[in-house]
């Protein structure tokens, strides 16, 4: 089956508005694989020489028959259009139970691992971009939380072109194991343990290094019920995973590991998930992690997403950062974090966000930082709400553990299991970075609110506006009007902490002539005029 979307609607500029919400600069949202199978735990990744192609999986189930599988979702035409099923035929199909994790290597070979209907984990991999797949792989027959999969796509790597696997053995003492293929998924070694943990370890993370390196990060939790994530664990590897720095507690966090009483007794938690920023910036090779956490700050009383960051390769790591901008201790909810870095070394973090909605339901938020995460900017990406519930059959509270998001090109591809077409599929928006880009130029106290000219000007199809917010958390909205006062754009809608700001405006989808572009919070109201020449 084959999804196609016109590609005018990745620079939509224009305002949507569903059930009274505003979704500024964001396209209609819709499935990349429509069907009549549950899929949930969404994963993404881009070929690391091919942007055009991307891979995506998730858990796919029937309960009806039985069926458990892991989707198989390509685009060889960066999005648009989408292939692929709702099984890994990989034999032996009938021997899959799901919990897939993703990996492209440096010769464009589709890995993936997943569970089996007895104990273990095991791997298949693609070389025709998911079209045929291998048979199974062995790399555990233990019990296991579901793997983590990346593969060494630094040329200059000593190890370029390994994969590497790292999951968490169940049963005492719970340690994070890894495996790693220099052969493209066709042999494991095998398996080792990675850490000795102090408490039971859970997640296991995996990502690489700007120049090589292996990272790992999981959540130490409490020994009983609810396995409340009590501190965040970090390992690194410089020579291909065969030794081991070990922090078993990097930093102190306070999880959401439980249920979601609001939202019909859906299972959540706060694992930490791990990204690198391998941009040409001043931040290169630094490394992110983001949990979801409460009562400890900075989080408040309701789940926030909270992220952290190390400047000198996981040594030493940031004080928590507040994520999401609505007001703190507000009663709103967020969780099930995921994150990405682009090429131009913006952090993007999506999550599922229920400010706009009732506590029974919730929307789908992008919160983005050009600073290093110093601040950051919220945004709703979904065009609806939905109502989250349990799926059956799957043990207490299930809805799935994960999102995921990645870029092709300056195109932020997030993706989320929504159930609003009556079962839980696996949504998407292209979101063109130019329209959620607000950066913060400068730390200083501004005298007042101002406006500058933008600039270029006459423009197109970019232009830039700055403008200074004097006072903390003070909603700042900015909107750009077309010559009869139609809204066009909202490139800010949000409180803002006291600086200077830029903000890109796109206006690649509209025509030439004169445009209005209006500042304002409270009584304060500024306009300008700018002109787009085509």
């Amino acid at each position: 089956m084959i999804r196609r979307i016109s590609i005018t609607l990745l620079v939509q500029a224009i305002i949507i508005c569903v059930s009274g919400i505003s979704f500024a600069g964001i396209s209609p949202n819709y499935r990349i694989y429509p069907s009549n199978i549950t899929q949930t735990e969404t994963f993404i990744v881009t070929h690391p020489f091919n942007s055009n192609i991307m891979f995506s999986s998730a858990n796919t189930i029937n309960l009806s028959n039985g069926f458990i599988s892991e989707g198989i979702y390509i685009t060889t035409n960066a999005g648009q259009s989408w292939f692929g099923s709702d099984s890994c035929k990989g034999s032996p199909v009938n021997f899959h139970r799901g919990d897939p994790a993703i990996t492209i290597d440096k010769n464009g070979r589709f890995i993936i691992t997943r569970l089996g209907f007895s104990p273990g984990l095991f791997s298949h991999y693609s070389t025709d971009n998911g079209v045929t797949w291998s048979g199974q792989r062995t790399l555990s027959l233990d019990d296991q939380d579901r793997g983590s999969l990346v593969s060494d796509i630094v040329p200059s790597s000593a190890f370029y072109g390994r994969t590497y696997a790292s999951w968490v053995k169940l049963g005492n003492p719970f340690p994070v194991n890894m495996s790693y293929s220099d052969d493209g998924g066709a042999t494991w070694v095998s398996q080792f343990q990675v850490n000795n943990p102090i408490q039971r370890s859970q997640g296991a993370e995996v990502t690489i290094g700007p120049n090589g390196e292996v990272y790992i990060t999981w959540a130490g939790v409490i020994p009983n019920s609810p396995f409340t994530e009590d501190f965040v664990g970090f390992a690194k590897s410089t020579n291909g995973g065969q030794n081991w720095i070990v922090t078993e507690n990097a930093f102190d966090i306070n999880g959401i590991q439980g249920i979601l009483s609001e939202k019909s007794n859906i299972r959540v938690n706060g694992l930490p998930k791990i990204t690198v920023d391998f941009s040409n910036g001043v931040r290169h090779g630094w490394i992110y992690i983001v949990t979801t956490q409460k009562n400890l700050s900075p989080a408040g009383s309701d789940p926030d997403v909270i992220f952290y960051k190390s400047s000198d390769g996981g040594a030493t790591w940031s004080s928590g950062i507040r994520v999401n901008q609505d007001p703190l201790n507000n009663g709103k909810i967020q969780y099930f974090p995921a994150i990405h870095v682009d090429d131009d070394g913006g952090i993007n973090v999506i999550y599922y966000d229920d400010r706009n909605t009732t506590s029974d339901s919730t929307g789908v938020f992008l919160s983005r930082s050009m600073d290093g995460g110093d601040t950051w900017n919220d945004f709703q990406i979904s065009d609806a709400n939905f109502k989250p519930v349990a799926i059956g059959g799957l043990g207490q509270g299930y809805q799935g553990d994960n999102i995921d998001l990645t870029t092709s090109g300056n195109i932020l591809w997030p993706l989320w299991m929504d159930n609003r077409s009556g079962i839980y599929q696996i949504w998407t928006v292209p979101i063109n970075l130019d329209d959620v880009s607000v950066e913060k130029l400068s730390g200083e106290l501004p005298d007042g609110y101002s406006l500058s000219q933008n600039f270029p000007n006459p423009f197109n199809p970019n232009t830039k506006i700055v403008f200074e917010v004097p006072n903390s958390n003070d909603n700042i909205s900015l909107v750009v009007f077309d010559a009869v006062g139609r809204k066009v754009s909202t490139l800010v809608d949000q409180s803002m902490k006291p600086g200077k700001y830029s903000v890109v405006f796109n206006g690649n989808d509209l025509p030439s002539g004169i445009y209005f572009y209006n500042l304002s919070s409270g009584e304060i109201s500024i306009t300008k005029k700018m002109i787009l020449v085509k």
